[in-house]
């Protein structure tokens, strides 16, 4: 009778690892949500009792005896309880889980045909807080606060990153990558088994503006990175293309000249208040300090005279 039982019970544990697979389970849940272990007892044998334990001396017991139809806690929070009836599906459920709730698992079933053990270990998942920030010192810094386990950081465009990691008691890890770069925009990917998250960035001009632009402080404070070089570089271009060989400044600088020799700017500029014509002579560039270079023929901006003087559809400023 008892060889006829340890064959019975090497079948039946044969059988559950085929149906159920091997009797050790890992099982991965992030924090929050529901854990469910199973104890696979597939046997026809009347089951006697089912007690579900942690591994440490004052952790959760959890037994179900079936004779008295009774089941009982011993250190358990209400956390933990059965997934169904444990005299059909002994299963532990875990709701919500915490950090404090990983570690290994023991279920054991006692059988009329004998003693069975099956564990699991519970792997608990923490996303990270994520941020993307800009550092005066350090460039653009990305940091994936308290996650578990580490999550990793890259960056787009790629560049050559410093990375630095914290660990805490509970188990999580604070990353925090930086990068300084001449870029207008960055994006920090944070890759990590609870989710993958993508952050964006505008960055301050990294670079000083061109020669040519305004000499005041620049760009000005919360100016986007975007518009502070469409500025910068739109008036160095202006400036190149106004007093380039045969440029519309120069061409209006050759005309004013023209009508100097001729005798029609003295006649104007006698008719106009305090002797100059302003539609004629137009102000300097604002650039320039203090008015310097105010005179004929110097390298500034040139008004186009209304009707006659200039050509039709012209600005009346030229700005280099």
């Amino acid at each position: 009778m008892a060889q006829t039982q340890a064959v019975l019970a090497a079948l039946l544990l044969l059988l559950i690892n085929l149906v159920k697979g091997p009797a050790y389970d890992m099982v991965s849940v992030e924090a929050g949500h529901e854990a469910v272990l199973s104890c696979p007892y597939v046997s026809k044998a009347s089951l006697l009792m089912v007690i579900w334990k942690m591994k440490c001396s004052t952790c959760c017991l959890l037994a179900y005896r079936s004779d008295h139809n009774e089941t009982r806690k011993l250190n358990c929070s209400e956390r933990m309880t059965w997934k169904y009836s444990p005299d059909s599906d002994p299963d532990l459920r875990i709701y919500p889980v915490t950090l404090g709730d990983e570690g290994n698992y023991t279920c054991e079933i006692v059988s009329s045909v004998g003693n069975f053990l099956f564990f699991s270990f519970l792997t608990v998942i923490v996303p990270p807080t994520v941020t993307l920030s800009f550092d005066k010192s350090t460039g653009a810094v990305c940091q994936a606060s308290a996650g578990k386990p580490a999550a990793d950081i890259s960056w787009i465009p790629p560049n050559n990153a410093s990375t630095s990691e914290v660990h805490h008691p509970n188990g999580t890890v604070t990353r925090v990558s930086w990068v300084n770069t001449t870029l207008s925009t960055v994006t920090c990917l944070v890759t990590h088994p609870a989710a993958n998250q993508s952050l964006f960035l505008d960055l301050p001009c990294a670079k000083p503006p061109p020669k040519g632009a305004p000499t005041e402080p620049w760009p000005p404070q919360g100016m986007p990175a975007e518009l502070c070089w469409v500025i910068s570089w739109s008036v160095w271009a202006a400036r190149r293309v106004a007093f380039q060989p045969g440029g519309p400044a120069l061409s209006a600088e050759r005309t004013l000249r023209a009508r100097e020799e001729s005798g029609s700017v003295a006649a104007d500029e006698a008719a106009a208040p305090g002797g100059r014509d302003p539609d004629v002579m137009g102000p300097l560039d604002p650039l320039a300090a203090g008015g310097k270079g105010q005179g004929r023929g110097s390298a500034c901006a040139v008004k186009w005279r209304r009707g006659g003087g200039g050509r039709a559809g012209r600005p009346r400023n030229w700005d280099r």
